[in-house]
C-alpha cells in the first residue's frame, strides 16, 4: 500500500496542474503539515532499522555494532545504568524512550553487500515502518544506503564507514557520519610513520576494490608522497579474496621497502597474516628494515591478527583505554553488558543512536527536516572523541583521531592496542568543498513507499 506524504511541493504540484489549492495558508507552516512524513510514529513506540554486516567480510565489526545498538536502545528506554547518557553535554535525554514512546528495532543482514543492504533498508522501512536506519561496517554499503534514505525520507545514521565519499561526492542532507575518514587517516597517521620510518621510502599499496579503498589509497598516498616517499604501485584487490599470495608475491621484486594494507575486516587480518608468512617483516629492501603498514584497524582486528599486529601502525575512531569520562562510561556498561571491551565499531554504532534520539528530542519531533536542522551545526563533548562538530556543510563530525600501533607486550586478549598520539580536531579538520557533493534538499519527499 503506498502511504501518500504531504509536501509542499506536492501541493504547489498540484495546484500548478489546475487542481484547486487547499484554502487554509497554515498548509505551508510545519505545525500543518509536519506530521505527515514517512512512518511518522503515532503510537506509543518508535522503531530503529539496524542493517549490518552480520555475514561476510566484516561480519565481526557488525557483531559488535549489534551489541551496541541493542546497548543504546535499553538506555534509552531507561534501562541499565544511562551509559553515555549520563555524560553527553548538552543533552535531552530523559531514559523515557524518544518523545515518551519506547524504542525498540529491527534487524537486517547486510552480508556487507552494498545491494542486499539497500534492500534491507527498504525493508525495515516499508514494512517494518523504521523512523530511522542506522549501521553498517562498509562504506559501499553506507553510500548506498544513504541514497536510498535521501529518497524516502528517511534519517540515515552512518555506522562504519571510512571512504571520503560518504560525506563527500555522495553525501546525502539525510545522511550522518559519525565516525571520521580517509582522508582524516593520512593527516593524522603519515607524521608519525614518517618519524618512524624516514623521509626516503617506497611503497607499494594492496587496495580493497570498492569505494573505502580508492579514497584509502589516495589519501594515504597523497599524505606520504608529501613527506617525500615514492609510490611504486597500487594494486586493486576484490573484497573478501581469502588469498592474497598473487598479490603479495609481485611485492617481493618491486623494489619497494614498505607494503601498505589499504584492508579491513577479515581482509586485513588476511592479508597482513600472509605478507608476514611470506617474511616481509624479516625482510631488508634498499638498506632498509622493510615496514608494514595498516591506514585503518581496529581491535577486532588486531585480535584476528594476533602476533602479526605488533609494531604496526594506523589509525582509530576511538579505543577502549581512553581514560576520559565518557570513554570510562562506555566501556563500564559495554564490559558488564558483554564481558569484553567495545570496538571502535561498536562506540559509534552507540553515539550514533544516542545523537539521533538527542537530536529529535532538542526538536520536539520526529519530522526530519527539524531533526536534521537539530543535528546540523551541533556542538557536544563526553563521547569519548573530545569537543565534536557534526558539521552543517558536509554531515561529517569532526573530532579528534587516533594513532595506534599493535601491542607489543599485551597484558590481556583486549590489550592488543597502543594509542601513540592523539591528534586534535584542529589538524584533522578540512575545508568540506573539496570532495565535492550536493547534500540536496531537506524537504521530505511525497511519498515513502
Amino acid at each position: 500500500m503506498t502511504k501518500f506524504k504531504i509536501s509542499r511541493r506536492n501541493v504547489l504540484r498540484g495546484a500548478g496542474a489546475g487542481v484547486v489549492a487547499l484554502a487554509t495558508p497554515t498548509i505551508f507552516s510545519k505545525g500543518a503539515w509536519a506530521q505527515e512524513f514517512c512512518n511518522n510514529p503515532t503510537g506509543s513506540t518508535v522503531t530503529f532499522g539496524l542493517n549490518l554486516p552480520l555475514t561476510g567480510t566484516y561480519a565481526e565489526e557488525g557483531a559488535d555494532e549489534l551489541k551496541a545498538y541493542e546497548l543504546a536502545i535499553k538506555h534509552l528506554n531507561g534501562e541499565g545504568d544511562g551509559g553515555l547518557m549520563n555524560v553527553l553535554k548538552p543533552s535531552a535525554l530523559k531514559g523515557n524512550g524518544i518523545l515518551g514512546k519506547k524504542v525498540q528495532f529491527v534487524s537486517s543482514d547486510s552480508q556487507t553487500l552494498s545491494d542486499v543492504a539497500r534492500a534491507g533498508a527498504t525493508r525495515m522501512i516499508e514494512r517494518d515502518d523504521a523512523i530511522m536506519i542506522t549501521g553498517g561496517s562498509s562504506s559501499g554499503e553506507a553510500i548506498a544506503v544513504q541514497s536510498l534514505c535521501q529518497e524516502m525520507g528517511i534519517i540515515f545514521m552512518a555506522g562504519l564507514t571510512h571512504s571520503n565519499d560518504t560525506t563527500g561526492k555522495d553525501k546525502r542532507r539525510y545522511g550522518f557520519r559519525h565516525f571520521f575518514n580517509a582522508y582524516q587517516s593520512g593527516i593524522a597517521i603519515a607524521p608519525v610513520i614518517g618519524e618512524a620510518y624516514g623521509g626516503d621510502r617506497r611503497a607499494y599499496h594492496l587496495t580493497a576494490d570498492y569505494t573505502w579503498g580508492w579514497t584509502q589509497e589516495e589519501s594515504i598516498k597523497a599524505a606520504t608522497e608529501a613527506l617525500g616517499w615514492e609510490t611504486v604501485a597500487a594494486v586493486r584487490t576484490p573484497l573478501g579474496a581469502g588469498d592474497y599470495s598473487q598479490f603479495l608475491t609481485p611485492v617481493l621484486n618491486s623494489g619497494a621497502d614498505i607494503l601498505i594494507l589499504n584492508h579491513y575486516g577479515n581482509d586485513m587480518v588476511n592479508s597482513l597474516t600472509q605478507a608476514v608468512q611470506f617474511g616481509m617483516r624479516d625482510r631488508q629492501a634498499n638498506g632498509k628494515q622493510f615496514e608494514i603498514v595498516v591506514p585503518l584497524f581496529s581491535e577486532l582486528m588486531a585480535k584476528g591478527a594476533g602476533e602479526n599486529i605488533k609494531g604496526i601502525f594506523g589509525t582509530s575512531n576511538w579505543h577502549w583505554n581512553l581514560q576520559d569520562e565518557g570513554s570510562q562510561a562506555f566501556t563500564k556498561s559495554f564490559g558488564a553488558a558483554y564481558g569484553q571491551p567495545p570496538s571502535q565499531a561498536a562506540h559509534t554504532a552507540y553515539v550514533q543512536a544516542l545523537l539521533y534520539a538527542d537530536a529529535v528530542e532538542r526538536a520536539g519531533t520526529f519530522y526530519p527536516p527539524e531533526v536534521i536542522k537539530a543535528l546540523e551545526g551541533f556542538e557536544f563533548d563526553g563521547m569519548g572523541n573530545g569537543a565534536t562538530l557534526y558539521r552543517a556543510e558536509d554531515h561529517q563530525c569532526m573530532k579528534s583521531v587516533l594513532v595506534v600501533r599493535g601491542n607489543e607486550n599485551p597484558t590481556s586478549q583486549f590489550d592488543v592496542l597502543d594509542v601513540v598520539k592523539e591528534v586534535p580536531r584542529d589538524v584533522t579538520t578540512y575545508d568540506p568543498s573539496i570532495f565535492g557533493g550536493e547534500l540536496g534538499p531537506a524537504e521530505p519527499v511525497p511519498q515513502c513507499n
